[in-house]
């Protein structure tokens, strides 16, 4: 520690590596001090320069300065193991963007240097503090729609992958490891304490036939809870970022600005329904309910604070609190993916035995 403040680096300056290292810099003052960052590509070294952030020659150079207590890594997917084990290594805390690596045996690796070294190794789920996840979390764990028997969760893009790494699986690309990995974190999370039981996926590649471009996936869990997930790249028109479905009433989160509403039965008795013309035909069964049967409410929306993230890790380097985002809940998110991938190849529903 420097002046009883956190040392941290960072290894990679791409996209993600520049918003953490502005992150501490500018927000985590009471608490860390940044000391440098290393990136393989010397352009990047030198913009960091540029914006006042001392660049190191070599990885080996980072690691080997005894002032890092902490080092965050935000390399390209495939690169995250190898890393993590160096930095444990050299006595550094990590925390590694996700996806935390590529396969349960690797992550098992990562957790056993953690172990051995007696060193903090976590990751950078950042979007539970997305206020959209955090506001439907709520109706859920407060039972505002009743029994909930189905959500939805989706991102949608039209440009396809990004040129850039994310579309070579050699380097951990696709949507599942981008943006699917926080939606499935997001999922699991959310319905906790129930057990996943089965996973059904479908895989697509529209814009490329490197890797997935998107995926949609049912997880299927023991109270009966149906949770969708999709991820798509050549949307046009865009759906709900949220839909969940109770017995009780429906509610909708638009987009990440939490635009939407909950709408509810006031009275169950009122069941007559006037017919309606559909298409060719009328209809009972899809009439709408009358105004004087239900009410609309607005959504609880969440204030949150992405801060709190590296708050906890700082806290918990003190000794003060328990970490966030732990071993076993990567352990899950990890098999998870795992499972998306065998029901994509194999078209078949993949039955999950969870570790929770």
């Amino acid at each position: 520690m420097i002046n009883n403040k956190i040392g941290c680096a960072v290894i990679g300056y791409g996209g993600m590596g520049n918003w953490h290292t502005r992150k501490i810099k500018n927000e985590m003052g009471e608490y860390a001090e940044l000391i440098g960052i290393y990136d393989i590509n010397p352009q990047r070294c030198l913009k960091a320069e540029e914006n006042g952030i001392h660049a190191y020659s070599s990885r080996e150079e980072l690691l080997s300065d005894e002032r890092i207590d902490l080092v965050t890594i935000a390399t390209p997917n495939d690169v995250h193991k190898e890393i993590a084990i160096d930095a444990m290594r050299h006595g550094k805390n990590v925390i590694s963007e996700k996806p935390v690596t590529l396969c349960s045996a690797d992550l098992e690796e990562m957790i056993a240097c953690a172990e051995e070294c007696g060193k903090l190794f976590t990751v950078h789920q950042n979007r539970r503090w997305d206020e959209d996840y955090l506001t439907m979390k709520k109706l859920l764990d407060d039972n505002t729609l009743g029994n909930v028997f189905r959500i939805e969760s989706r991102v949608q893009g039209s440009r396809g992958v990004p040129g850039d790494w994310r579309n070579q699986p050699e380097h951990g690309g696709g949507m599942v490891y981008d943006w699917g990995i926080h939606l499935l974190d997001q999922a699991l999370m959310m319905t906790m304490p129930r057990k996943l039981k089965t996973v059904y996926a479908e895989l697509t590649n529209v814009t490329n036939e490197n890797c997935d471009d998107g995926f949609r996936t049912t997880l299927i869990f023991d109270d009966g809870l149906s949770f969708y997930v999709e991820v798509t790249t050549s949307n046009f028109i865009e759906l709900p970022l949220w839909y969940m479905l109770g017995e009780n009433g429906s509610a909708v989160v638009n987009n990440w600005d939490c635009d939407g509403k909950i709408v509810m039965v006031s009275d169950w008795e009122n069941r007559d329904a006037v017919p309606i013309v559909a298409g060719a035909g009328i209809t009972k069964t899809m009439a709408p309910r009358t105004d004087d049967t239900i009410d609309t409410y607005p959504l609880p929306v969440q204030k949150a604070d992405w801060g709190e993230y590296y708050k906890n890790i700082f806290a918990y380097l003190r000794g003060e609190e328990n970490i966030i985002v732990t071993h076993n809940q990567q352990r899950r998110l990890m098999r998870l993916v795992e499972a998306i991938f065998e029901s994509g190849k194999t078209n078949k529903v993949v039955e999950f035995k969870d570790i929770m």
